[in-house]
């Protein structure tokens, strides 16, 4: 990926698209740094990395009156820990995305007289900040059973982790519409043996989860979402993506 104009950033929190409402998305991650200097360090400081921490800051146009919208979510989520996933460059099937699940910290709103309403918040992690790839695109609907398009992400190491976010945007249907989307790894793009690694709970609601492996290595380097449709006339919109980490 060659340098970029930021026009197509993508916002995800939890069950809600944040995009339509940001004008703002910043990600930072650091490191502690511990002195550890001593009369053997030679006059030069000496430091050891402590703890990690990653934190997603969002702001723009304040927008209420639907779970859907800025302020409902906001105030939904505050104090709550949920996924947030950020798409620099759009939502397509594999395009870089970063993701974790994170705190809602902090929200704010509000400027003078004759200003656009803004909003501005927080979410600060508490799990790692993972660099991975979209594996399901916002835009299209789902309503029945099937599978995403394949992505290649490697192995996963011994000691590493496979890292899974949702975001299930909408719900539609009558008598209980519901899905439960897992991730499945394969050694080829076909997918001509299929093992599901994480499974996410069931949704029949608007939210969204996080799943991880265990550290067990994993040397398929195909992985895909997949999900399972239930209910009458159900219809889904969701997000995903996929990281190793």
């Amino acid at each position: 990926m060659t340098k970029m104009i930021l026009l197509g950033v993508r916002a995800f929190a939890a069950g809600v698209d944040l995009t339509g409402a940001s004008t703002k998305v910043e990600i930072s991650a650091e490191v502690e740094d511990k002195d550890a200097t001593t009369y053997g360090s030679g006059g030069w400081k000496e430091v050891l990395g402590g703890l990690s921490s990653a934190e997603i800051a969002a702001e723009g146009y304040w927008e209420a009156g639907d779970p859907s919208m800025v302020d409902d979510a906001s105030w939904a989520q505050f104090g709550g820990i949920g996924p947030w996933t950020i798409g620099p460059a759009g939502a397509a099937v594999g395009d870089l995305a970063y993701f974790t699940q994170a705190l809602r910290a902090d929200y704010g709103l509000g400027d003078q007289v004759g200003e656009i309403a803004p909003w501005k918040g927080t979410a600060k992690s508490s799990w790692p900040l993972v660099r991975g790839s979209i594996a399901h695109p916002p835009g299209t609907a789902r309503t029945v059973t099937g599978v995403g398009t394949a992505m290649q992400l490697g192995a996963v190491p011994a000691g590493k982790r496979l890292y899974a976010a949702l975001h299930v945007l909408s719900v539609a249907g009558t008598a209980g519409p519901s899905i439960t989307a897992r991730v499945e790894s394969d050694d080829a793009i076909g997918f001509p043996s299929p093992t599901t690694r994480a499974t996410f709970t069931a949704a029949t609601a608007p939210g969204g989860q996080t799943l991880r492996t265990d550290g067990t290595a994993i040397t398929d380097t195909y992985y895909r979402l997949a999900w399972t449709i239930t209910g009458t006339t159900p219809s889904f919109m969701l997000a995903a993506a996929l990281g190793i980490r």
